[in-house]
């Protein structure tokens, strides 16, 4: 890229940057900072210790919000001497320099403009993602055991908080269900829409005549649940079950009755959790679970509700992506119509690209 080419792309990654900040305004964010710090220095604020978490918690994350809309500033600024410095001079080596800075720095711009599409009522939250095998047998319980990996690996490359609450191992291999949360602003926003029905398509690795097979896997992502969301379950509402953690294969992993798992007699809805060490542990954890699954219903129910449709409560059951390994390697997203050729690096967690084609799709599509 010669040097005119590349200052007229710089020019071109400050506008879009400069759009980016008048919709994120990082002076407002500044002067909520301001206003924590002074909620935050009062000697009174660990008297409640649930509020103090959540201020100091949204203090931190507006800190780092403005500090990383900063950094980019004065990267693209830096971006912009490293140009002119390779002209002045004439410096191949700079040049190049430049150039592999632009190109860091694009990618963390486009990142950073996917977050300005997520304007969601609940899209700021820590996301609640449960996976469950669906039609294919043992496949299928193996396919739902990969995508499992896959998210947590992809959590991991972003140095994101997960905790596993539930793990429901099938007898021959691969699992059942799983639950689990990652807890990072904007996660339900970003890994909503990966809810749906995803398809794989392989030579299955227990056909003993090695044959193709099709398996099926369902995804749901809930928002997690905030004090503020007025979520009450009577206890009247609620079954309580404890009973043994269980490992791969039915094995017990616990001696003693610390997993627990809760029903909400008038929905029907039952959630568990049983990788916590004790039975108290493990209810709050599947308390939190079952007011994120009612918040979302609530939510549903009042969406279909304006609509005026019929909700089937199962609007997230549609197939969404296909990841071929044999004969050839592809993944493609049914709806955004992204593809990728290289489906290992996909299930290693590589799932950027299909987020980003997603949320720009559900914007196009006046989904949200």
């Amino acid at each position: 890229m010669i040097v005119q080419e590349l200052q007229a792309e710089s020019n071109r990654l400050q506008t879009v940057l400069n759009s980016i900040l008048a919709v994120l305004d990082p002076s407002a964010k500044q002067a909520q900072i301001k206003k924590l710090e002074e909620i935050v220095a009062s000697p009174t604020l660990w008297d409640d210790p649930e509020n103090a978490r959540t201020v100091t918690s949204q203090l931190s994350r507006l800190q780092a919000e403005v500090e990383k809309l900063n950094g980019l500033s004065n990267r693209t600024a830096d971006l912009d001497v490293l140009i002119e410095l390779a002209e002045a001079e004439n410096d191949a080596e700079t040049l190049v320099e430049a150039e592999h800075e632009f190109r860091a720095l694009a990618a963390d711009i486009e990142a950073l403009e996917i977050r300005t599409l997520l304007s969601g009522e609940y899209d700021e939250r820590d996301a609640l993602v449960s996976i469950r095998s669906e039609a294919g047998g043992v496949d299928a319980a193996d396919w739902a055991a990969m995508l499992l990996r896959m998210y947590l690996r992809w959590a991991e490359r972003h140095g994101y908080t997960t905790e596993v609450y539930d793990i429901s191992y099938a007898e021959e291999a691969g699992i059942k269900s799983a639950t689990f949360a990652v807890k990072e602003p904007f996660a339900y926003g970003m890994l909503s829409i990966e809810q749906g029905t995803h398809r794989l398509i392989r030579i299955s690795p227990f056909d003993n005549q090695g044959r193709r097979h099709t398996s099926f896997a369902g995804v749901d992502v809930l928002p997690v649940t905030e004090e503020t969301d007025n979520i009450e379950i009577p206890d009247s509402d609620i079954r309580i079950d404890v009973f043994r953690s269980s490992g791969p294969g039915g094995q017990s992993v616990n001696t003693t009755d610390s997993a627990v798992r809760i029903t909400h007699l008038p929905t029907g809805l039952v959630v568990s959790c049983q990788n916590e060490k004790s039975q108290l542990q493990n209810k709050v954890a599947a308390m939190a679970v079952l007011q994120s699954r009612l918040l979302e219903k609530a939510r549903a129910e009042k969406e279909a509700e304006m609509k005026g449709l019929l909700s089937d409560g199962n609007s997230w059951g549609s197939q969404i992506r296909n990841y071929v390994l044999h004969p050839f390697q592809m993944v493609k997203d049914v709806r955004s119509g992204h593809e990728v050729g290289n489906a290992e690096t996909v299930l290693n967690g590589e799932i950027d690209a299909f987020l980003d084609a997603g949320i720009r799709w559900r914007r196009q599509s006046g989904l949200r």
